[in-house]
């Protein structure tokens, strides 16, 4: 099997790059980041999240199949932070993160789903976030990362629909990670328990099992790192 991971340069991609790239079940692993840089064992190439051009030469690069293709970029911060009221709403903000929450994961799509086979067990997986679910939504705020990350739900339940038909044993779905010890989530881990604080290893190990366990009839829908659904 070959795998993909986009963001290999970041926490969470790392760890999981560098998982698959000691996985013997994985003859190749490729590790795409805007740097151009991934894990010992990885194929390293470069491309920006934000422009198909490069994506779609990384994935002539890699070239086919691609039995796994796992999206783990995101932005929360960087700039800007999360919004508490909608006063605080910002056409940049938005801009930015639905630029790299959402965009970015359906143009790595356009870029990498070609190099999927068309018979046999294959996975498309993108980084979501818990707080991505509009049922689950009880304490408001965070505009532009709740929004971004439902609209990054919806292109994964599409993906789906139309995978379906052409990749019948393709899955197609989001993963929320939990609280991981990230750039991203470091200015919001004040309060977090110390067992609800992950390790990029950790949360690695815990979705490589969760995407493990698919079936067909979780494509299209958001899982937890415990393999739990999450509400829609």
């Amino acid at each position: 099997m070959r795998a993909v991971v986009i963001g290999a340069s970041g926490g969470i991609g790392g760890a999981l790059a560098s998982r698959l790239a000691a996985d013997e079940r994985y003859e190749a692993v490729f590790g795409v980041s805007r740097s151009g840089r991934a894990p010992d064992g990885v194929t390293a190439l470069q491309a920006d999240i934000t422009d198909l051009a490069s994506l779609e030469a990384a994935a002539a690069a890699v070239g086919e199949p691609v039995d796994l293709c796992i999206v783990a970029t995101g932005v929360l911060h960087d700039g800007f932070q999360p919004e508490r009221s909608w006063r605080a709403l910002d056409p940049e903000h938005l801009r930015r993160d639905f630029e790299i929450n959402a965009m970015g994961p359906a143009l790595a799509a356009r870029a990498f789903l070609p190099l999927a086979p068309r018979q046999g067990r294959a996975v498309f997986a993108a980084l979501s976030a818990r707080v991505g679910s509009i049922g689950d939504n009880r304490l408001g705020g965070w505009h532009s990362y709740r929004a971004s990350k439902a609209a990054l739900n919806m292109i994964l339940k599409t993906l789906s629909v139309e995978l379906a038909r052409t990749h019948p044993g393709m899955i197609c779905v989001g993963l929320h990670p939990g609280t991981v010890d990230t750039a991203l989530s470091e200015p919001f881990q004040k309060g977090v328990a110390p067992d609800k604080l992950f390790s990029t290893d950790h949360s690695a190990f815990c979705l490589l099992g969760v995407i493990n366990g698919l079936k067909q009839s979780d494509s299209g829908f958001v899982f937890d790192w415990k393999g739990d659904r999450i509400t829609e």
